[in-house]
């Protein structure tokens, strides 16, 4: 059982019944579901990450207001919970709060992932706060929330993202995958640099799966789940297995070819989409030419490579 159905089952047979019946005022303003850090949240969990962190469970949101009132109450009734559900003990909650499980604001939520109590409030938090966090932010499910605030925070995330923070983004990637693949990868490979030549492969592949996130509207999780998440995007998902393989195989000479031609896929679909006229397939240009759309002369001006 995924960790995202194990904790729906949880909270029907044991949550709901337990709010009702200890908090039926606020029933309609606790907000329940799982979502943050970990591969239970993004449906990536397997046999494997049984391992670690986790179990059975959920999490309860509170605005600051509610949490004054029932925070600790709330608490100490989700502590009295069954401790297992078909055999799997209940996911632990830790004092810090560094799991998702368990009561907490919705402010503290959303702080250390986005740098505001709800989403980025203003063009700098959002170039930057990594795509990673904000990820986080949006994934896994809520099962109840009747005020909508939960909800309503992370649709203005996953839909807000102004476009000059986009555009700067989406020209930082390219210059990225054109430093990284096109130029310093062939390089190292032709100074017999391999070690080097790897880390400039790695670096192209990290670009370019961020960058396939960025052009389906999506953000790139963390690092071990983004070739996976890529097959789920509309847009580029072949290419997940394709940057996987180059990262599985000797590091040679034959992996420039492979290299040029995810390159020129982006390229075409930069002139597909009116995003660049650039006529080359080395990206760097079309780096520039997407900058330059960027309407904030304060993002324009920036370091190209920043975002």
């Amino acid at each position: 059982m995924k960790g995202l159905e194990l904790s729906r089952k949880y909270y029907e047979l044991y949550g709901r019944e337990m709010i009702a019946a200890l908090f039926p005022s606020y029933a309609g303003r606790i907000a329940v579901g799982l979502a943050g850090a970990g591969s239970d949240c993004f449906g990536y969990d397997d046999e494997v990450s049984r391992d670690h962190d986790f179990g059975a469970g959920f999490c309860l949101w509170l605005t600051d207001g509610d949490y004054e009132k029932i925070g600790f109450d709330l608490i100490r009734a989700y502590g009295e919970l069954p401790g297992s559900l078909d055999g799997i003990a209940k996911a632990k909650v830790f004092p810090d709060g560094s799991r998702h499980f368990g009561v907490m604001k919705i402010s503290d939520f959303f702080l250390p992932l986005t740098g505001s109590t709800g989403a980025p409030e203003n063009l700098q938090q959002w170039l930057s706060v990594p795509d990673s966090y904000l990820a986080c932010a949006v994934n896994g499910e809520i099962f109840r929330d009747d005020l909508g605030i939960m909800t309503g925070i992370r649709e203005e995330i996953s839909n807000g993202m102004p476009e000059d923070v986009k555009l700067k983004k989406i020209a930082a990637r390219a210059i990225g995958m054109a430093q990284s693949g096109q130029y310093n990868f062939p390089r190292c490979i032709k100074h017999g640099e391999y070690g080097a030549a790897a880390l400039a492969l790695s670096e192209f592949v990290r670009e370019t799966a961020a960058l396939a996130y960025l052009l389906n509207g999506k953000f790139c999780p963390f690092y071990k789940w983004a070739l996976r998440g890529m097959k789920d995007l509309e847009l580029f998902a072949d290419m997940s297995d394709e940057l996987s393989d180059l990262l599985t195989e000797k590091t040679d000479a034959s992996q420039i070819e492979k290299t040029e031609k995810i390159a020129e896929r982006f390229a075409d679909y930069f002139r597909s989409e009116g995003l660049s006229k650039c006529a080359d397939n080395y990206l760097e240009p079309h780096a520039y030419e997407i900058r330059n759309r960027i309407k904030n002369p304060i993002l324009r001006n920036a370091h190209i490579m920043e975002g």
